[in-house]
């Protein structure tokens, strides 16, 4: 294979083959499958989550998953467990075992040991007949009948149905325990992800001067309040209320349309009942708001006086945009 288009043709069929295999998929969801979920989801334990070889790697992500969704779980290498971690497996602890073949050296060691500490033992296994298949007390079916690999020899079909059948799992119990957007902002504090659930306005306006100016204050005190704010924006504010907002922009148009300004106000110049949100918004709804109006600013309210600023670049800075 040495030119372009056998090299898409062969990368499309590779994703053709995974799809129609993840497809069938369905098929094989059977009772066991509801029984599973709701012993994992009636535990008082964790879920331990063994394999070896790629599908040690498929449960590392498996486990990833359920812990950033409310189900506490942890990895357990199957060659590890019969040299010492055996230790891991608590009295509560429901097991999962995932093993294409099911027949591999350590799951025929492990599994035993498993079912003489009484642990439930569910397997995510292609061969149903397999020796974990017929140990296991919940079997979720992932058979594939090719590889995408030419030689049907490398795990690429049954390790993403391995994955597949991992996410089904964590959603029906995400769905079960009713894990909102908050439950999920409280387990992802941190990047673009968490912010979008949890930063609110305030959040970002406290960080900011707080540019205002009253109805008569003069065109040099507005352009000397914008300049020192570094917002591009003031507020035009009496007894706490907004009555207008003055922008860069505005200062620009008033310029260009004559040469008589020494006698300017705040009020000559501010544009009426600007954009405003509240101060306990998500940060997301700025977002949302901004692009809806096609705007860089919008002026924050609490308990409807006025109490800052939140701009387009805070919203940049923190990775909601």
């Amino acid at each position: 294979m040495n030119n372009q288009s056998s090299i898409t043709a062969l990368a499309k069929s590779t994703i053709k083959l995974e799809s129609e295999a993840i497809a069938n998929l369905s098929d094989l969801i059977t009772d066991d499958f509801a029984k599973a979920v709701d012993i994992i989801y009636n535990s008082k334990g964790r879920v331990i989550i063994t394999g070896i070889g790629k599908s040690a790697i498929i449960a590392n992500k498996i486990v990833a998953t359920l812990n950033s969704t409310g189900t506490p779980s942890v990895f357990m290498h199957a060659a590890d467990a019969i040299h010492g971690d055996l230790g891991l497996i608590l009295k509560d602890d429901v097991v999962i075992c995932i093993s294409k073949s099911g027949n591999t050296p350590e799951i025929k060691v492990l599994v035993p040991l498993i079912k003489n500490a009484n642990n439930k033992m569910i397997a995510i296994t292609g061969n149903k007949d397999s020796f974990l298949g017929q140990h296991a007390d919940y079997i979720l079916n992932t058979f594939v009948a090719q590889e995408a690999c030419p030689n049907n020899l490398a795990p690429t079909t049954s390790t993403t149905a391995q994955l597949v059948m991992g996410d089904a799992v964590a959603v029906c119990l995400l769905e079960l325990r009713g894990f909102s957007s908050k439950d999920f902002a409280k387990y992802h504090p941190g990047g673009a992800l968490g912010k979008r659930l949890y930063l609110r306005v305030n959040d970002l306006s406290a960080q900011n001067l707080k540019p205002q100016v009253g109805l008569n204050a003069s065109l040099k005190d507005v352009i000397v309040e914008i300049t020192e704010k570094m917002l591009g924006v003031t507020a035009v504010v009496k007894d706490g209320n907004i009555l207008g907002i003055i922008t860069d922009g505005d200062l620009r148009r008033m310029l260009s349309k004559g040469n008589d300004f020494a006698n300017l106000t705040a009020q000559d110049i501010m544009s009426n009942n600007p954009r405003r949100i509240a101060s306990d918004a998500m940060a997301v709804d700025a977002k949302e708001l901004m692009e809806e109006f096609g705007i860089s600013q919008l002026l924050v309210e609490h308990n409807g006086n006025y109490s800052g600023v939140v701009h387009l670049h805070d919203l940049i800075k923190e990775g909601i945009i």
